[in-house]
């Protein structure tokens, strides 16, 4: 047992790396669907709803009578599910921004998961990644309690739902929740990068 751990213990800055390398392909691959209209649209629900980032969009706060006659916001009538392409709601969408917000907030997400993978070889640079990316994850945890989307809602049925609002995270409220990870994942980056750095300065 004390050889695997002496094992596991000489592999830490390699595993480091790789956590670095795991940040840049999450970073990436989201931030490159964020070029696309479902993704932009699946969005949607969580910026219009945080008072951070709600001013991105020009018809957040605006309100529409649904197709059973209540008052809701204007984007849950505009919805389109993942791999839908309705053209009206596709032109809300357009008229709304959401588009343009996302192909700005996909470089946002790969420029970072860039200086993020850039620590390897150029630690000061991997600092800022990692910072950036535990901020990115702070302002996404924040969902959490901006976004009603996040928590199972009350839609009723045979009988009353017997799990729904908060604590039952929904699909995406668990997809937020795993920020968390990320939050660390950036701190554990930061730390590293720091270390690194400090340890180079004493060397020079």
């Amino acid at each position: 047992m004390e050889n695997l751990f002496r094992f596991f213990a000489s592999w830490q800055s390699l595993f480091v790396d790789f956590l670095r390398i795991a940040i840049f392909i999450v970073m990436a691959w989201i931030g490159g669907l964020k070029a696309f209209q479902y993704e932009a649209d699946g969005i949607v629900p969580f910026v219009t709803n945080s008072p951070l980032m709600s001013f991105f969009y020009k018809n957040s706060g605006k309100t529409a009578i649904n197709s059973e006659g209540k008052t809701v916001p204007q984007y849950t009538v505009y919805k389109n599910a993942e791999g839908q392409t309705v053209q009206k709601n596709i032109d809300w969408h357009k008229d709304n921004r959401t588009y343009i917000f996302s192909y700005g907030l996909g470089s946002v997400i790969l420029l970072i998961g860039m200086l993020v993978l850039a620590g390897i070889w150029f630690p000061r640079i991997g600092f800022w990644g990692g910072l950036l990316t535990a901020g990115m994850s702070v302002v996404t945890l924040s969902f959490l309690i901006t976004t009603p989307e996040v928590y199972v809602p009350d839609l009723g049925g045979d009988f009353p739902t017997p799990q729904h609002g908060f604590p039952y995270l929904s699909g995406a409220g668990r997809l937020v929740l795993k920020d968390i990870i990320m939050m660390a994942a950036g701190l554990v980056i930061a730390a590293d990068s720091a270390r690194t750095t400090l340890k180079g300065s004493i060397t020079h």
